[in-house]
Protein backbone atom coordinates (compact mmCIF):
# COMPACT_ATOMS: atom_id res chain seq x y z
CA UNK A 1 0.00 0.00 0.00
CA UNK A 2 1.34 3.29 -0.80
CA UNK A 3 1.98 5.67 2.16
CA UNK A 4 1.84 9.03 0.34
CA UNK A 5 -2.27 9.52 -0.16
CA UNK A 6 -2.51 8.54 3.98
CA UNK A 7 0.31 10.82 4.72
CA UNK A 8 -1.28 14.06 2.32
CA UNK A 9 -4.70 13.29 3.88
CA UNK A 10 -2.83 13.64 7.22
CA UNK A 11 -1.32 16.64 6.51
CA UNK A 12 -4.24 18.55 4.15
CA UNK A 13 -6.60 17.68 7.46
CA UNK A 14 -3.81 19.03 10.21
CA UNK A 15 -3.06 22.40 8.05
CA UNK A 16 -7.60 22.93 7.72
CA UNK A 17 -8.12 22.02 11.16
CA UNK A 18 -9.94 25.19 12.83
CA UNK A 19 -9.15 23.96 16.05
CA UNK A 20 -5.47 23.60 15.83
CA UNK A 21 -4.67 26.10 12.57
CA UNK A 22 -7.37 28.55 13.59
CA UNK A 23 -6.29 31.52 11.40
CA UNK A 24 -6.06 29.21 8.13
CA UNK A 25 -2.88 26.55 6.83
CA UNK A 26 -1.22 29.96 5.85
CA UNK A 27 -0.80 30.42 9.49
CA UNK A 28 1.08 27.10 10.21
CA UNK A 29 4.70 26.23 10.11
CA UNK A 30 5.77 22.74 9.31
CA UNK A 31 8.97 21.06 9.73
CA UNK A 32 10.11 17.78 7.38
CA UNK A 33 12.20 15.59 8.71
CA UNK A 34 14.49 13.60 6.30
CA UNK A 35 12.29 15.22 3.25
CA UNK A 36 14.96 13.21 0.40
CA UNK A 37 15.61 13.86 -2.93
CA UNK A 38 12.33 15.16 -4.19
CA UNK A 39 10.98 16.90 -1.05
CA UNK A 40 7.55 15.23 -1.24
CA UNK A 41 6.29 15.94 2.31
CA UNK A 42 7.17 18.97 2.07
CA UNK A 43 6.02 19.66 -1.38
CA UNK A 44 2.16 18.43 -0.26
CA UNK A 45 2.78 20.78 2.69
CA UNK A 46 3.54 23.61 0.19
CA UNK A 47 0.57 22.58 -2.27
CA UNK A 48 -2.37 22.56 0.92
CA UNK A 49 -1.37 26.12 1.85
CA UNK A 50 1.13 25.88 4.34
CA UNK A 51 2.76 29.22 4.80
CA UNK A 52 6.22 27.99 5.64
CA UNK A 53 7.88 24.55 5.60
CA UNK A 54 11.52 23.48 6.73
CA UNK A 55 12.78 20.49 5.24
CA UNK A 56 15.31 19.13 6.50
CA UNK A 57 18.35 16.52 4.74
CA UNK A 58 21.19 15.15 6.49
CA UNK A 59 22.40 13.61 2.68
CA UNK A 60 24.18 16.95 0.49
CA UNK A 61 23.17 14.97 -3.11
CA UNK A 62 19.59 14.75 -1.61
CA UNK A 63 19.43 18.44 -0.51
CA UNK A 64 20.97 19.48 -3.44
CA UNK A 65 18.31 17.47 -5.22
CA UNK A 66 15.06 18.83 -3.34
CA UNK A 67 16.33 21.74 -3.57
CA UNK A 68 15.80 21.71 -7.20
CA UNK A 69 12.81 20.45 -7.18
CA UNK A 70 11.18 22.96 -5.27
CA UNK A 71 12.59 25.26 -7.28
CA UNK A 72 11.53 24.26 -10.28
CA UNK A 73 7.95 23.76 -8.83
CA UNK A 74 8.04 27.44 -7.46
CA UNK A 75 7.95 27.14 -3.82
CA UNK A 76 11.26 28.41 -3.27
CA UNK A 77 9.12 31.19 -1.07
CA UNK A 78 7.33 28.78 0.86
CA UNK A 79 10.07 25.79 1.64
CA UNK A 80 13.46 26.38 3.03
CA UNK A 81 16.03 23.61 2.58
CA UNK A 82 17.96 22.95 5.49
CA UNK A 83 21.11 20.48 4.68
CA UNK A 84 22.30 18.39 7.84
CA UNK A 85 21.43 15.89 10.75
CA UNK A 86 17.78 17.85 12.20
CA UNK A 87 19.85 17.61 16.12
CA UNK A 88 22.75 20.17 14.58
CA UNK A 89 20.06 22.53 13.02
CA UNK A 90 18.72 25.42 14.51
CA UNK A 91 15.86 27.01 12.74
CA UNK A 92 16.19 30.51 11.18
CA UNK A 93 15.88 33.41 13.75
CA UNK A 94 15.07 30.33 16.15
CA UNK A 95 11.59 28.89 14.22
CA UNK A 96 10.10 26.70 15.78
CA UNK A 97 7.47 24.65 14.12
CA UNK A 98 3.73 24.32 14.31
CA UNK A 99 3.69 20.56 13.17
CA UNK A 100 6.11 18.07 12.15
CA UNK A 101 6.24 15.23 9.05
CA UNK A 102 8.51 12.61 9.73
CA UNK A 103 9.00 9.80 7.51
CA UNK A 104 11.99 8.50 8.85
CA UNK A 105 10.98 5.07 9.86
CA UNK A 106 12.76 1.39 9.18
CA UNK A 107 11.46 -1.81 8.78
CA UNK A 108 12.18 -2.26 12.43
CA UNK A 109 10.19 1.39 13.09
CA UNK A 110 13.36 2.90 15.08
CA UNK A 111 16.50 1.86 12.89
CA UNK A 112 16.74 4.89 10.93
CA UNK A 113 17.36 7.28 13.86
CA UNK A 114 13.87 8.08 14.87
CA UNK A 115 14.05 8.17 18.18
CA UNK A 116 17.07 10.41 18.40
CA UNK A 117 15.49 13.27 15.88
CA UNK A 118 12.28 12.80 17.48
CA UNK A 119 13.27 13.88 20.74
CA UNK A 120 15.88 16.41 19.90
CA UNK A 121 12.69 18.08 17.85
CA UNK A 122 10.64 17.33 21.39
CA UNK A 123 13.21 19.32 22.90
CA UNK A 124 14.11 22.15 20.81
CA UNK A 125 11.62 22.48 17.00
CA UNK A 126 8.45 22.03 18.04
CA UNK A 127 5.84 24.86 19.61
CA UNK A 128 3.72 22.36 21.32
CA UNK A 129 5.36 19.17 21.26
CA UNK A 130 3.33 16.87 23.80
CA UNK A 131 0.24 17.36 21.68
CA UNK A 132 -0.43 14.27 19.50
CA UNK A 133 -1.84 16.22 16.59
CA UNK A 134 1.39 18.18 15.98
CA UNK A 135 3.58 14.60 14.91
CA UNK A 136 2.66 13.12 11.76
CA UNK A 137 3.19 10.29 12.03
CA UNK A 138 2.07 10.26 15.64
CA UNK A 139 2.85 7.15 16.70
CA UNK A 140 5.15 4.12 15.23
CA UNK A 141 5.29 0.28 16.08
CA UNK A 142 6.78 -2.58 15.11
CA UNK A 143 5.14 -6.00 15.15
CA UNK A 144 6.16 -9.28 15.33
CA UNK A 145 5.61 -12.93 14.36
CA UNK A 146 7.05 -16.19 14.51
CA UNK A 147 8.15 -17.04 10.81
CA UNK A 148 8.49 -20.18 9.04
CA UNK A 149 11.12 -19.57 5.45
CA UNK A 150 11.65 -21.66 2.80
CA UNK A 151 14.84 -20.86 2.26
CA UNK A 152 16.00 -22.04 5.73
CA UNK A 153 14.60 -24.76 4.99
CA UNK A 154 15.87 -25.37 1.75
CA UNK A 155 19.80 -24.74 2.65
CA UNK A 156 20.99 -26.29 5.59
CA UNK A 157 24.33 -27.05 7.04
CA UNK A 158 27.14 -28.03 5.81
CA UNK A 159 25.85 -26.89 2.30
CA UNK A 160 25.13 -23.60 3.78
CA UNK A 161 25.97 -21.98 7.00
CA UNK A 162 23.33 -19.60 8.26
CA UNK A 163 25.62 -18.40 10.92
CA UNK A 164 27.95 -16.35 8.01
CA UNK A 165 25.09 -13.95 8.53
CA UNK A 166 26.34 -12.73 11.50
CA UNK A 167 23.42 -11.75 13.23
CA UNK A 168 22.55 -9.74 10.29
CA UNK A 169 18.40 -10.28 9.45
CA UNK A 170 16.99 -11.34 6.16
CA UNK A 171 14.78 -8.48 4.30
CA UNK A 172 11.89 -9.71 2.36
CA UNK A 173 9.42 -7.81 0.31
CA UNK A 174 6.40 -7.84 2.32
CA UNK A 175 4.49 -9.69 -0.75
CA UNK A 176 6.83 -12.57 -0.35
CA UNK A 177 5.21 -15.55 -0.26
CA UNK A 178 7.98 -17.20 0.90
CA UNK A 179 8.15 -15.81 4.38
CA UNK A 180 4.51 -17.46 6.37
CA UNK A 181 3.53 -16.38 10.07
CA UNK A 182 2.92 -18.97 12.42
CA UNK A 183 0.95 -17.10 14.52
CA UNK A 184 -0.94 -13.90 15.39
CA UNK A 185 1.42 -10.70 15.50
CA UNK A 186 1.90 -8.73 18.76
CA UNK A 187 3.18 -4.94 19.42
CA UNK A 188 6.81 -5.34 20.18
CA UNK A 189 8.00 -1.14 20.10
CA UNK A 190 5.57 1.59 20.47
CA UNK A 191 6.78 4.86 20.32
CA UNK A 192 4.25 7.80 20.60
CA UNK A 193 6.30 11.34 19.40
CA UNK A 194 4.18 13.36 21.91
CA UNK A 195 5.16 11.58 24.77
CA UNK A 196 8.80 10.58 23.29
CA UNK A 197 10.34 12.24 26.63
CA UNK A 198 8.35 10.24 28.63
CA UNK A 199 9.71 6.68 26.57
CA UNK A 200 6.93 6.26 24.60
CA UNK A 201 6.94 3.01 24.89
CA UNK A 202 3.76 0.60 26.24
CA UNK A 203 4.37 -2.61 28.01
CA UNK A 204 8.16 -4.29 29.35
CA UNK A 205 10.94 -2.76 31.43
CA UNK A 206 12.19 0.31 30.70
CA UNK A 207 16.10 0.90 30.34
CA UNK A 208 17.12 4.45 29.64
CA UNK A 209 16.47 4.46 26.00
CA UNK A 210 15.80 1.05 25.51
CA UNK A 211 12.67 -1.50 25.77
CA UNK A 212 12.77 -5.14 27.30
CA UNK A 213 10.08 -7.27 26.86
CA UNK A 214 8.89 -10.85 26.94
CA UNK A 215 6.29 -12.23 24.98
CA UNK A 216 4.23 -15.03 23.95
CA UNK A 217 3.01 -16.50 21.06
CA UNK A 218 1.06 -19.53 19.86
CA UNK A 219 1.39 -21.40 17.09
CA UNK A 220 -1.72 -21.59 15.01
CA UNK A 221 -2.49 -24.82 13.07
CA UNK A 222 -4.53 -23.26 10.82
CA UNK A 223 -1.73 -20.64 9.63
CA UNK A 224 0.18 -24.48 9.33
CA UNK A 225 -2.02 -25.45 6.76
CA UNK A 226 -2.44 -22.61 5.03
CA UNK A 227 1.38 -22.12 5.31
CA UNK A 228 1.55 -25.19 3.40
CA UNK A 229 -0.10 -24.87 0.91
CA UNK A 230 1.78 -21.42 -0.41
CA UNK A 231 5.16 -22.85 0.04
CA UNK A 232 4.34 -25.74 -2.35
CA UNK A 233 3.55 -23.31 -4.88
CA UNK A 234 6.81 -21.61 -4.13
CA UNK A 235 8.77 -24.73 -4.53
CA UNK A 236 6.96 -25.28 -7.76
CA UNK A 237 7.32 -22.37 -8.90
CA UNK A 238 11.51 -22.76 -8.52
CA UNK A 239 10.98 -26.22 -10.28
CA UNK A 240 11.25 -28.71 -7.43
CA UNK A 241 9.08 -31.96 -8.23
CA UNK A 242 5.49 -32.58 -6.98
CA UNK A 243 6.76 -35.00 -4.34
CA UNK A 244 10.19 -32.98 -3.18
CA UNK A 245 7.52 -29.37 -3.12
CA UNK A 246 5.23 -31.64 -0.96
CA UNK A 247 7.44 -32.88 1.43
CA UNK A 248 9.48 -29.69 1.76
CA UNK A 249 5.94 -27.79 2.10
CA UNK A 250 5.12 -29.77 4.82
CA UNK A 251 8.03 -29.74 6.64
CA UNK A 252 8.37 -25.66 6.22
CA UNK A 253 4.98 -25.15 7.17
CA UNK A 254 6.03 -27.17 10.97
CA UNK A 255 9.26 -25.12 11.46
CA UNK A 256 10.08 -22.37 13.23
CA UNK A 257 13.07 -20.16 11.80
CA UNK A 258 12.98 -16.79 13.29
CA UNK A 259 11.04 -13.52 14.34
CA UNK A 260 9.28 -11.73 11.50
CA UNK A 261 9.59 -7.79 12.24
CA UNK A 262 7.89 -5.21 9.86
CA UNK A 263 6.53 -1.32 11.28
CA UNK A 264 2.80 0.03 11.31
CA UNK A 265 2.45 3.78 11.29
CA UNK A 266 -0.57 5.59 13.18
CA UNK A 267 -0.33 9.08 11.31
CA UNK A 268 -2.72 11.46 13.15
CA UNK A 269 -2.94 12.62 16.73
CA UNK A 270 -6.64 10.40 16.54
CA UNK A 271 -5.03 7.40 15.21
CA UNK A 272 -7.42 6.94 13.31
CA UNK A 273 -5.44 7.31 9.27
CA UNK A 274 -3.15 4.29 9.19
CA UNK A 275 0.01 2.86 7.29
CA UNK A 276 0.50 -0.86 7.72
CA UNK A 277 3.39 -2.21 6.14
CA UNK A 278 1.85 -5.78 6.43
CA UNK A 279 -2.55 -6.37 6.43
CA UNK A 280 -2.82 -5.39 9.93
CA UNK A 281 -3.78 -7.42 12.68
CA UNK A 282 -3.11 -10.54 10.83
CA UNK A 283 0.21 -9.71 9.29
CA UNK A 284 -1.42 -10.74 5.68
CA UNK A 285 1.00 -9.76 2.50
CA UNK A 286 0.62 -7.00 1.01
CA UNK A 287 2.29 -4.04 -1.19
CA UNK A 288 4.53 -2.04 0.73
CA UNK A 289 7.13 0.50 0.86
CA UNK A 290 8.60 -0.74 3.94
CA UNK A 291 10.38 -4.68 4.10
CA UNK A 292 9.62 -7.13 6.71
CA UNK A 293 12.72 -8.83 8.89
CA UNK A 294 13.76 -11.61 9.75
CA UNK A 295 16.16 -12.64 11.85
CA UNK A 296 17.50 -16.28 11.42
CA UNK A 297 17.56 -17.68 15.04
CA UNK A 298 19.18 -20.72 14.75
CA UNK A 299 21.18 -22.68 11.80
CA UNK A 300 18.33 -25.01 11.14
CA UNK A 301 14.51 -24.46 11.10
CA UNK A 302 13.08 -25.54 14.84
CA UNK A 303 9.87 -27.93 14.29
CA UNK A 304 6.76 -26.90 16.08
CA UNK A 305 3.26 -27.93 15.96
CA UNK A 306 -0.41 -26.34 16.72
CA UNK A 307 -0.68 -25.00 20.07
CA UNK A 308 3.89 -24.85 20.74
CA UNK A 309 4.68 -21.96 22.46
CA UNK A 310 7.26 -19.56 20.87
CA UNK A 311 8.45 -17.53 24.20
CA UNK A 312 10.67 -14.53 23.57
CA UNK A 313 12.90 -12.01 25.20
CA UNK A 314 12.70 -8.63 23.01
CA UNK A 315 15.30 -5.78 24.09
CA UNK A 316 15.49 -3.35 21.72
CA UNK A 317 18.49 -0.05 22.35
CA UNK A 318 17.31 3.00 21.03
CA UNK A 319 19.88 4.95 20.89
CA UNK A 320 19.76 9.39 21.30
CA UNK A 321 22.78 9.83 18.84
CA UNK A 322 22.34 9.24 15.19
CA UNK A 323 25.21 8.52 14.57
CA UNK A 324 25.52 4.92 16.40
CA UNK A 325 22.77 3.03 15.18
CA UNK A 326 20.66 0.74 17.67
CA UNK A 327 21.05 -2.82 18.60
CA UNK A 328 18.20 -5.07 18.25
CA UNK A 329 18.28 -8.52 20.29
CA UNK A 330 15.87 -11.04 20.43
CA UNK A 331 16.31 -14.79 21.71
CA UNK A 332 13.62 -17.46 23.25
CA UNK A 333 12.50 -20.56 23.33
CA UNK A 334 9.64 -23.16 21.85
CA UNK A 335 8.07 -24.68 24.68
CA UNK A 336 6.41 -27.94 22.81
CA UNK A 337 2.66 -29.46 24.45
Amino acid sequence: TSRTPFFEKAIINRLNDPTLAPNGPESQTVLDLGTGPYALFAILAAKAGAGKVYAIEASASAAREAREVVSKLGYDDVITILEGFSTDIVLPGGDKADFVVAEIVGSIASEEGAYASIIDAHERLVKEPSNSNNWIPSRIQTLAAPASYTLHNLFQPPAFDWGKLNGEPVRFNCRDEGLQLLADPLIVEDISFADITNKGGTGGEECNNCWKKEIKFVVDGERIEDNSSSFYKEYRNNRLSKNESENLARSTAQSLSGIALWPRLLLDGGETIEVNSRSYPSGGHQKSHWQTVLPIMSDVPVAVKSGDEVLMNVNFDVTRDVLRPSTYTLDGDVIQK
